[in-house]
């Protein structure tokens, strides 16, 4: 019946085992709910006091791109006069061109975003753009000037007059406009009329802003780190730009301005051709005006010579049958002088200079230009913001002599190849002249004459259309990148995230109060809860009593605590251990704990009481005769026991006394401590005394002393039916829980159960975890609610 009781029990417990670890934090609900305020408290001041918000400004444009279009395509109804060509571009490349240092640096400087207006708060500073006061312009820099921090602050002394601060030096008092010395150059001072005019109603005149001038590579490279350039996707040539800022307006004008300098970048790169090609046309123009002209004067001259005004054509046919191979000779002379001259401009080329792009009619030829002012351009590019011995510079350069070396040899295949096919048109006109023998000598010369007179015109007349649709290409140059979407900034900060950092602030409000319980939990080595005491010992459990604020009260009729119910409950388990006695034999119940002031005496009393009530009669016998206690619950006499046990006297009934408050309940004291305690419970009298009360007394409740530091219990514990063990709960250590585990496992104790006493169970310790006894069990605590709620 034991193992069944204790079985039985054992799994009403395991089943309420996460409810406990629930209740053991949500006792301390308060503790969870100050520190969920506290940290959302704290994040509420750190977002408003030391954090800045950061907003996201984008713009989108289209580029022009060779491969996917772009605004190449509203440039086509030029493409046959050559005007789109030149150096390609691509999504990718300009992608790295937007986001190079070099175009942000030039941002930086037309911006002035290196100075900083700073308005000191009281709890921090602002940066302001645009909204500041006044407006510093400098015009003198010297050289270190965007190489090294400066600072200043400016005051305002009266309506008309600041003072100028440098580290707590002042450089002096001037009117606005007058021109201020300092080591970053000279400035002017200028009123922000704007602002005056936006805070008039508040009467703001006195102002006092620091003025901080920062390193240009700092600037640079902070801007570098918060730009985005990305293409949306890989089938279009759209990019979008992206920039990240504590101020909207700065980070528009920013994105605006690199978009627009980007363009007069690209504008002035295509214009650097067109001007270069110009050129080269203007002067082979004028060489071969020079030419054409000696030649015309030969053809004159021959025609005076001769007389020569109109030939007949006496071989019309056969004059007829050689025009296309005069064609075709004149054609292939004109490439070749073509090819000869941009040899010879190739081989008085300079570093740095372009080739013309669109002279050559060779595919080849064509392609290694092209490749090679794209070089050019990129050294040139690259060398505004370096010098000649940057290892890229040197590196570019070698690529641009191999390119020159590699222009030369497709040039000299070119003219191998013309010179090739001239010999052979030569040949065939050969031929087809011996046909024409009869044609008369003068015709032949003036053929040769006139030859060379129309060689001449179709190289003038190409260059001058070259030069024209040069001149056009100058004068429409379009921008690389169309703005799809000027910048704009979102309302909407991107950081911080208010929303994670109150969710993580509250995280951290109830983290805290958690690691405290659970690190609070984890050292404490007391004995907590039934489920402490069965880790260890599988003894049958009878219950575990509650905390009462009446320690000394003695259970009655009326009690409905929860430590009264308890007792009560104790008192039904407490029957099934006892179901091994035969009826109409009284009863013993023994009680004993490890150590004193578990509360082994409170317990006693109170189960006798409980029995009493019960219409049993009950003797409570107090046999911890060393350190007696139940006069803290009982009014007694001083004689009891161990009186009787000392003397002769048979006469037991004279030591024991009728408890007034109830009708079946008898105490006999413990009488006066002996000082050989052991020795009288030795003596056969006790056994004898036993026997004798259990004919007179349906229960026997026992008081007996703490195991750990006498033998007592030992000597009288043959004389149990069952014997209580008392764990009191926040007061014996968990790893004294091996004397009980021994007691009971040797058997040294008669039908061993135990009982947890002075269980908490506002912390979820308990059978009752912390609902309490009974419908009147929150009639025990009468204290404040705020004694309640802190006092636990």
């Amino acid at each position: 019946m034991n193992q069944e009781f204790n079985t039985i029990d054992e799994q009403h417990d395991n089943s309420f085992s996460i409810r406990e670890q629930i209740d053991k934090y949500l006792i301390y609900w308060h503790w969870f709910a100050t520190g969920a305020i506290v940290a959302l408290v704290i994040a509420f001041l750190y977002l408003r006091y030391y954090t800045t918000p950061n907003y996201r400004s984008v713009s989108t444009i289209l580029v022009k791109d060779d491969k996917k279009g772009g605004i190449a395509s509203e440039l086509a109804a030029f493409s046959d006069i050559g005007m789109l060509t030149g150096v390609k571009s691509n999504v990718d490349n300009e992608v790295e061109i937007l986001k190079s240092r070099t175009l942000v640096e030039n941002v930086v400087k037309r911006l002035d975003l290196n100075i900083f207006y700073i308005a000191e708060g009281r709890v921090k500073s602002s940066y302001l753009y645009k909204q500041a006061p006044i407006e510093v312009e400098f015009l003198t820099k010297n050289a270190d000037f965007y190489k090294k921090e400066y600072n200043f602050v400016i005051e305002s002394h009266s309506e008309n007059k600041f003072v100028v601060w440098n580290e707590e030096k002042k450089l002096g008092e001037y009117a606005f406009g007058a021109t201020v010395k300092s080591e970053a150059g000279d400035f002017i001072v200028k009123k922000n009329n704007t602002y005056f005019e936006q805070n008039k109603d508040n009467s703001v005149k006195s102002f006092s802003i620091q003025v901080k001038i920062a390193p240009l590579t700092k600037v640079t490279e902070s801007l570098k780190t918060r730009l985005t350039v990305n293409a949306l996707s890989k089938n279009t040539s759209v990019i979008e730009l992206a920039l990240i800022d504590p101020v909207k307006e700065k980070s528009e004008d920013f994105l605006n301005t690199l978009v627009r300098m980007y363009n007069e970048d690209a504008i002035a790169d295509k214009n650097f051709i067109s001007e270069n090609t110009s050129r080269f046309i203007s002067q082979r123009l004028e060489l071969i005006t020079q030419e054409l002209d000696g030649v015309e004067k030969n053809v004159e001259g021959y025609k005076k010579e001769n007389k020569i005004t109109d030939i007949a054509s006496e071989a019309g046919l056969f004059l007829e049958n050689a025009s296309q191979y005069e064609k075709n000779v004149i054609e292939t002379e004109t490439q070749m002088k073509v090819v000869v001259a941009m040899k010879e401009f190739l081989k008085n080329s300079k570093k740095g200079d372009l080739l013309p792009s669109n002279l050559s009619s060779d595919a080849s030829a064509s392609g290694s230009i092209d490749e090679f002012n794209k070089m050019v351009l990129e050294r040139n590019r690259i060398l505004k913001s370096s010098t000649p011995s940057n290892p890229v510079i040197i590196a570019l350069d070698e690529k641009i002599e191999a390119l020159k070396i590699g222009v030369n040899e497709s040039l000299n295949r070119m003219q191998s190849a013309l010179t090739i096919k001239k010999r052979d048109l030569d040949r065939q006109e050969g031929l087809l002249g011996g046909r024409i023998s009869r044609i008369p000598t003068q015709e032949r010369e003036f053929r040769v004459l006139q030859r060379q007179q129309q060689i001449k015109e179709s190289l003038y007349l190409y260059l001058l259309q070259k030069r024209e649709e040069t001149a056009i290409s100058l004068a429409v140059t379009a921008p690389n990148a169309k703005v799809i979407d000027a910048a704009k900034a979102s309302d909407i900060p991107v950081s911080p995230k208010k929303n994670l950092i109150y969710l993580g602030a509250l995280f951290m409000g109830l983290l805290i109060p958690f690691g405290i319980v659970y690190l609070r939990d984890l050292l404490d080595t007391k004995v907590k809860s039934r489920q402490d005491i069965e880790a260890k010992i599988k003894a049958p459990f009878l219950g575990d009593i509650p905390q009462s604020l009446s320690a000394n009260e003695l259970i009655t009729t009326t009690s409905r605590s929860s430590a009264a119910e308890a007792l009560r409950i104790a008192k039904t388990n407490l029957e099934f251990m006892l179901n091994h006695v035969p009826d109409g034999q009284a009863k013993t119940i023994f009680l004993t704990s490890t150590f004193p002031k578990e509360g082994k005496t409170f317990v006693t009393a109170n189960i006798a009481a409980t029995i009493a009530l019960s219409g049993k009669k009950v003797l409570l016998i107090g046999l911890d005769i060393r350190n007696p206690r139940l006069d803290d619950y009982i009014p007694i006499p001083s004689k009891g026991l161990t009186n009787y046990l000392s003397s002769k006297d048979d006469d037991i009934n004279s030591y024991i006394i009728k408890h007034s408050g109830f009708e079946e309940f008898y105490v006999l004291p413990s009488g006066v401590i002996p000082p050989n305690p052991a020795e009288l419970l030795m003596s056969k009298k006790v056994n004898t005394l036993f026997e004798q009360l259990k004919k007179e007394y349906d229960y026997i409740v026992v008081d007996t002393a703490p195991v750990s530091l006498v033998t007592d219990t030992m000597l009288v514990a043959h004389l149990a039916d069952v014997f209580i063990y008392v764990v009191r709960a926040n007061y014996l250590d968990k790893r004294m829980l091996s004397v009980p585990q021994t007691i009971y496992r040797e058997k040294k104790l008669p039908n061993m159960c135990l009982l947890l006493n002075d269980t908490d169970t506002t912390k979820g310790y308990g059978y009752g975890y912390g609902y309490g006894y009974g419908y009147g069990a929150d009639l025990e605590d009468e204290r404040p609610w705020w004694q309640k709620l802190f006092n636990r």
